[in-house]
């Protein structure tokens, strides 16, 4: 399967103002090893950026710090041109920028799926009944009508995943990120998440190890390595059938589609 997205437009123009802007982003843990150094990135309307990384290269760290829950040593966040830096800038900040968590049950915590769904709507300043139907029209836009009274806690994996997802949507945000979005999903909710992502209007970074995903959903592509993010050539992520033992786990392939693993 392979859906067709829009082009990624070329580098940002001296003088064109990006979304959400990464300005020398340097975070370390306590002992002190830097995780992101000197970290940059631009990201305008409407990007798809793909993130890819091995194990402990920071991926879910540099996703953790953009949305102010890990506070880098130094370095800026702006939002269309604007340095984001105070808590109100934050509290401003989350209402424009969505994130989905990879743990979904680190995203809901109402008992019921309405409830979780209009949990966003609420603190926008939406009256309740408000709140309740843009909760239900996002969940019949994911295909999920019929689950506003749900147990959260009962919902399968991949029930959950869109859950969260359309707690995010519900908060109409012009940028969405995703955290390995496609973990534990089975064949047709990963396909149901790339057909909503790929018709979504929003900016989208994804950060995931599902490199046929990614080909299907992004339409650039960036190594974080040594702290710092690399453009990378989208052509390597392709949709192929394998019969190797590579065929399921991360690895690259040549233009003759050989594996390079």
């Amino acid at each position: 399967m392979h859906l067709s997205l829009p082009d990624h437009p070329s580098a940002l123009r001296e003088n064109d103002l990006s979304l959400l802007a990464l300005k020398n982003i340097t975070f370390a843990f306590q002992d002190g090893k830097n995780i992101l150094d000197g970290l940059n990135l631009d990201i305008s309307c409407p990007d798809r950026l793909g993130i890819i990384g091995s194990n402990g290269s920071g991926k879910t760290t540099l996703l953790s710090v953009i949305m102010g829950l890990e506070q880098a040593q130094s370095g800026q966040i702006l939002f269309n041109g604007e340095k984001v830096d105070t808590r109100e800038d934050w509290g401003g900040f989350r209402k424009k920028v969505g994130f989905v968590f990879q743990n979904s049950d680190d995203q809901l915590f109402m008992p019921t799926v309405l409830e979780d769904v209009t949990f966003g709507p609420l603190n926008m300043g939406l009256s309740a009944d408000q709140a309740r139907q843009k909760a239900i029209r996002t969940l019949t836009d994911l295909g999920l009508h019929g689950f506003e009274h749900r147990i959260t806690h009962k919902l399968s994996g991949g029930e959950k995943r869109l859950v969260a997802l359309a707690t995010v949507l519900a908060m109409d945000p012009k940028i969405i990120m995703l955290d390995e979005p496609t973990n534990d999903l089975d064949p047709a909710t990963r396909l149901r998440l790339i057909e909503i992502l790929h018709d979504l209007p929003q900016t989208l970074v994804l950060v995931s190890h599902d490199w046929d995903f990614l080909h299907n959903t992004t339409n650039c592509l960036y190594l974080l390595e040594k702290g710092t993010l690399v453009p990378q050539n989208s052509d390597i992520l392709h949709t192929h059938v394998h019969s190797h033992p590579a065929g399921q786990t991360e690895h690259a392939h040549n233009r003759n589609g050989a594996s390079l693993s």
